[in-house]
């Protein structure tokens, strides 16, 4: 029979342990040029397939906020903000007026 070996075990120290430890990024600048998808959503509706197919230039689509009430604002698809429509010169734009505390928002970016 062959004799077995007993492995040589041994309690760990910290020491060795510290060797080769996967850190967090410590250069933020490295990430400053990544792009991301930012959309600004006015506001939501459900309708049927039978209304969708019956869509055309000047069908009105009613949604879910009413004038004046903040935008979301959605970055990669979780919302992160709030604020209102400006126009500046001729172009739409967004005032931020609240920012979102993510920790109290659902997947949805609803409360």
């Amino acid at each position: 029979m062959a004799e077995e070996k007993n492995p040589d075990i041994r309690n760990a120290s910290l020491n060795e342990l510290q060797g080769d430890i996967v850190t967090p990024v410590k250069n933020i600048d490295l990430l400053m040029d990544v792009s991301l998808d930012v959309v600004i959503e006015l506001g939501r509706t459900v309708m049927p397939l039978k209304e969708v197919l019956n869509l055309g230039p000047g069908s009105v689509i009613e949604l879910d906020k009413l004038a004046g009430d903040p935008v979301d604002i959605l970055v990669n698809n979780k919302l992160v903000a709030r604020g209102e429509v400006v126009v500046i010169e001729e172009n739409f734009g967004v005032r931020i007026t609240e920012i979102i505390d993510t920790k109290s928002v659902g997947e949805t970016g609803e409360k």
